[in-house]
C-alpha cells in the first residue's frame, strides 16, 4: 500500500526498545515538524483553499500526537530531549532542485511529506507488531492509522495541483531515491534514521 522500495530491517525495533526514552523524544519532535509543515504549506500556498482547509485540521492532529508523546515522556518520569538533526529529511530533501514553478515547488513538498508520513507509518506498523512493550505497541498501533491517511493525502494533494503522470513519475523517481538513503539508515533509535 504504502510503495516504499525498502522495507525497515525488523532489527530496528531492537534498537528502539534498548532506547525508548531517545525514540520517544525523537517522535515527539517529528510531530512537531509535521505541524511546522502544515502550517508552512498554508503561509506559502494560501490560495489553494481545499489544502489550507485541510492543513489546519492537519496541523490541530498533529500537535495533539505531539502531546500524546509528551505526555509518554513524562508517564515515565522523563522529559523531552533536545531536537536533533534528521539526516533522512535532510537527505530527502536534496532530490528535487530548488526553485521552479510555484505548482512545481508544491508538488515537490507535498510529495516530500507524503513520503515522510509513508515511512512514519511503516515504522509505526513495525513498533506495533514487535515491540514488547505492549501499551507502546498500542499506541503506535493507533498512530500508524493516522500516518497512513495523511499519506495518501498529501499524495493526493500533489496529483491534485500537478500533472498527475508526471506527479506519479516523479514519486516512483522519488520512492527509488528514498530506498537508497534507507540502505544507509535503520541502525539508530530515531523514527527515520
Amino acid at each position: 500500500m504504502l510503495g516504499l522500495k525498502l522495507p525497515t530491517d525488523p532489527r530496528w525495533v531492537n534498537i528502539v526498545e534498548k532506547n525508548i526514552e531517545e525514540i520517544l523524544t525523537d517522535h515527539a519532535f517529528c510531530e512537531q515538524k509535521a505541524t511546522s509543515t502544515a502550517i508552512s504549506l498554508i503561509v506559502s500556498f494560501p490560495e489553494y483553499t481545499e489544502l489550507v482547509q485541510e492543513m489546519t485540521a492537519l496541523v490541530k492532529e498533529e500537535i495533539s500526537h505531539f502531546k500524546m508523546v509528551h505526555d509518554k515522556i513524562i508517564e515515565r518520569g522523563w522529559t523531552l530531549g533536545r531536537d536533533r538533526r534528521d539526516d533522512y529529511v535532510v537527505e530527502l530533501m536534496k532530490f528535487f532542485p530548488k526553485g521552479g514553478s510555484r505548482t512545481n515547488q508544491l508538488v515537490h513538498r507535498l510529495l516530500y511529506a507524503a513520503l515522510i508520513e509513508a515511512r512514519s507509518c511503516e515504522r509505526f506498523r513495525l513498533l506495533s507488531e514487535e515491540l514488547k512493550d505492549k501499551e507502546l505497541a498500542d499506541f503506535y498501533r493507533n498512530l500508524m492509522v493516522s500516518e497512513a491517511n495523511h499519506y495518501t493525502m498529501f499524495l493526493g494533494f500533489a496529483r491534485k495541483y500537478g500533472n498527475k503522470k508526471e506527479v506519479d513519475t516523479k514519486w516512483q523517481q522519488l520512492l527509488e531515491y528514498e530506498s537508497e538513503i534507507m540502505a544507509n539508515l535503520g541502525k539508530k533509535e530515531t523514527i527515520h534514521g
